[in-house]
């Protein structure tokens, strides 16, 4: 077994021990504690709850006409009273403070009069309209998180007003969000995952079981749809999630929350064993996708993302409960909160008693696909620590609707930063102003599509035409994933994202004595389908120092790059020609990053720089370079990304600015390649790669130099005698 595969299954192991633990069931009276006896960690969240919630506990409550879209008064007001409810509810049960009930009471009351004759929302635009938000999607959060707060306090509560509170605001909004929108409640998708949470909780809080079938089952009953169909259809039996890290974070909190209440109510349904104990797998994936505490930006993703939110405080408490993994606590601590719950409380006196542990970042594939058989991420990191270099190789499926089309592109990271950088989403959430905070058209337009990304582009077309329904028929084939000698290797092939041209990369994070610093072999090859135009972009961080090469146009005039497909939205900084190979360095907070490459199918570097065809200034700031061969019937490169020095403007000195690489060659014989990566030592790393899985098989490839072998899809190439 690899050093790769030992780390995820040391990982998965931690999962096991909790194979027939069960949530906590909450008392039916508040736990009330004293303040000494309350761990530090937990009387940090308490008070900055009761710093939200008491100031309000006198006053009235607005609970408004819907009106705006995403950002907008009345709804960032329905988002601040949900989470009133909520916390009102959680501080009930911890302090038995009856103004804390008193106040949920009043606040739902008044939803009870506003509710019920609300029409669709006003400024609903292409999603499902909620009623009191511009979709319906909202609508679930709301309900999501008001039931929690509700069933904290109902006991003290009377009756007479539970039955106008249930009558006018619970009873409605389930039927709204299960038989009154049936396409979101019974779809595969993180927004039925939040309707059917929320119709599931409601149904255990106001004890109707016909809400609880239908949302463990569908609509119909049938299974078809539901809990449990979401279960087996939208992770893979890693843990991933089809959509990416950033929409599994969000996805996790309902499937969580409604775990945990199936739990507490039927215990006997062992929810959180269901498939292996994939809930607390995808907990542990979504952590591993992540770099220096922020999640890979891969897909629709929000850049700015991380462990510390909500959803991810949620899932580290109840993971952590089940399992009593105590690298778990080490992100409790980075999170800087827990949840108001008694599993927030254990998280909470664990780190007290200083039982935290490091957690172990880790190089895995996560394999995508209900069965784990619709490709991967891989991520190889060059040590365990939360900054420690990664690389990040995006060998997955298309990722529904907010997948992008960008097979085999990667990102790398160094120093706490990105440094290959991915756009991720094309959005201002809850930005008023940038089109009511939805996705943007340059979503569309620039965001999603290939040349947007770390990944080959033929002919200036994107992936599979930019078409999501084809995207979805279609992944890569991973050929390779292994460690060995100081070379971690991942590689994978697609064939039809462009018709008749097949498409392999191979990328390796190299930590070799020789060199003394890791280094990412990136390794292309495109064939077949007649003459095209092959453009391999490198999207980066920074400012360019040097290249060698000389860049002529675009400095009095500037010219979008092309008319569609993404290069619209690209301005022609300049061109440089290029024979055989060239090395492009740039700068960036204080490091140096060096990409060399050699290949004999490149006629230019274009620099580029986005912010063309952009009349609303939606884009952001971004620059990039594009190594491009015109009219060939293949393309293959071999590259090096070279990470290295450090730089201070306050003392005024720059450090080990002398690359370690002084060039590539790559040498291709019988369908093998082999990269020579020439030192400034004087020294020369061989790599072989034979793109052939058999780990028992001998390759060889002559040179000029003499002939060169090794075992395996890859490795260390040494001379024949």
């Amino acid at each position: 077994m690899s050093k790769l595969s030992i780390h995820f299954c040391a990982s998965l192991a931690v999962l096991a021990l909790a194979g027939s633990a069960a949530a906590a069931t909450p008392p039916a009276k508040p736990a009330v504690v004293a303040a000494a006896q309350v761990p530090p960690l937990f009387a940090a969240t308490l008070a900055r709850s009761k710093a939200f919630v008491d100031p309000q506990l006198s006053k009235t409550i607005d609970v408004p006409v819907p009106a705006d879209a995403g950002g907008g008064y009345t709804h960032e007001r329905h988002k601040d009273n949900y989470r009133l409810i909520y916390e009102a509810g959680m501080l009930y049960r911890q302090t038995g403070d009856k103004a804390y009930a008193d106040l949920v009471r009043r606040v739902l009351l008044d939803y009870a009069k506003l509710y019920p004759p609300l029409p669709p929302h006003p400024k609903r635009a292409n999603q499902l309209p909620g009623r009191l938000f511009w979709q319906v999607l909202n609508d679930s959060v709301w309900l999501v998180n008001s039931v929690q707060g509700y069933e904290a306090v109902k006991e003290a509560i009377p009756a007479a007003d539970r039955a106008v509170i249930e009558a006018g605001v619970f009873r409605p909004m389930a039927a709204f969000l299960s038989t009154g929108s049936p396409k979101t409640f019974d779809s595969i998708h993180n927004h039925g995952t939040w309707a059917l949470a929320a119709v599931g909780m409601t149904g255990y809080a106001i004890n109707e079981p016909g809400l609880v079938k239908q949302a463990l089952y569908g609509l119909d009953g049938s299974g078809k749809s539901g809990f449990y169909k979401q279960l087996e259809e939208l992770f893979s039996p890693d843990g991933y999630y089809a959509e990416g890290p950033y929409y599994q974070r969000y996805a996790l909190s309902p499937f969580l929350l409604l775990a945990q209440s199936v739990q507490r109510h039927e215990p006997n349904r062992k929810i959180l064993d269901y498939r292996d104990g994939v809930l607390r797998k995808a907990v542990y994936a979504n952590l591993q996708q992540s770099y220096a505490g922020l999640l890979f930006p891969i897909n629709d993703a929000i850049k700015d993302k991380g462990i510390d939110t909500p959803e991810l405080v949620h899932g580290v408490a109840v993971t952590y409960a089940a399992t009593r993994d105590p690298a778990l606590l080490s992100i409790a601590v980075q999170q800087g909160s827990v949840v108001l719950s008694p599993e927030g409380r254990e998280v909470a006196a664990a780190i007290a008693r200083g039982e935290a542990r490091p957690f172990p970042y880790a190089s895995m594939r996560l394999a995508d696909g209900a069965r784990g058989d619709k490709g991967a991420l891989i991520v190889l990191r060059s040590g365990p620590k939360p900054k420690d270099q990664a690389l990040v190789f995006k060998a997955t499926s298309q990722g529904m609707g907010h997948g992008h089309f960008d097979k085999l592109s990667w990102l790398f990271y160094d120093a706490g930063r990105e440094v290959v950088a991915d756009y991720g989403a094309a959005r201002f959430l809850n930005v008023e102003a940038k089109s009511g905070g939805r996705y943007l058209p340059e979503n569309d337009s620039w965001a999603q599509q290939t040349v947007a990304h770390n990944t080959l582009v033929v002919d200036e077309k994107s992936q599979f035409g930019a078409d999501t329904d084809t995207g979805e028929a279609h992944w890569p084939t991973v050929l390779a994933f292994d460690a060995k000698d100081g070379v971690q290797m991942t590689a994978a092939s697609i064939d039809d994202a462009w018709p008749g041209v097949r498409y392999r990369r191979a990328m390796a994070l190299i930590d070799r004595p020789e060199i003394g610093r890791p280094i990412v072999l990136d390794l292309v090859r495109a064939e077949g389908g007649g003459k095209h135009r092959f453009d391999l972009p490198l999207h980066y961080d920074g400012q360019m120092v040097e290249s060698g090469l000389k860049f002529l146009g675009g400095t009095s005039e500037l010219k979008p790059l092309g008319t569609a497909n993404g290069y619209q939205h690209l301005w022609d900084r300049g061109r440089a020609e290029v024979k055989g190979g060239a090395r492009v360095a740039w700068f960036d907070q204080g490091r140096f990053y060096d990409y060399v490459f050699a290949s004999s199918d490149i006629d230019q570097v274009v620099l580029i720089e986005l912010g063309a065809n952009d009349p609303n200034y939606n884009l952001r700031n971004a620059r990039a370079f594009i190594l491009r061969g015109d009219n060939r019937d293949g393309f293959a490169l071999a590259g090096v990304l070279e990470a290295r020095g450090a730089y201070s403007a306050a003392e005024e000195y720059a450090r080990d600015t002398i690359t370690s690489v002084k060039a590539v060659e790559r040498v291709s014989e019988g369908g093998a390649d082999l990269v020579f990566i020439r030192l400034s030592s004087g020294k020369t790393l061989t790599i072989g790669v034979s793109w052939d899985p058999d780990p028992a098989k001998r390759h060889r490839v002559s040179t000029s130099s003499g002939v060169y072998a090794w075992t395996g899809f890859s490795g260390l190439a040494v001379p024949e005698q």
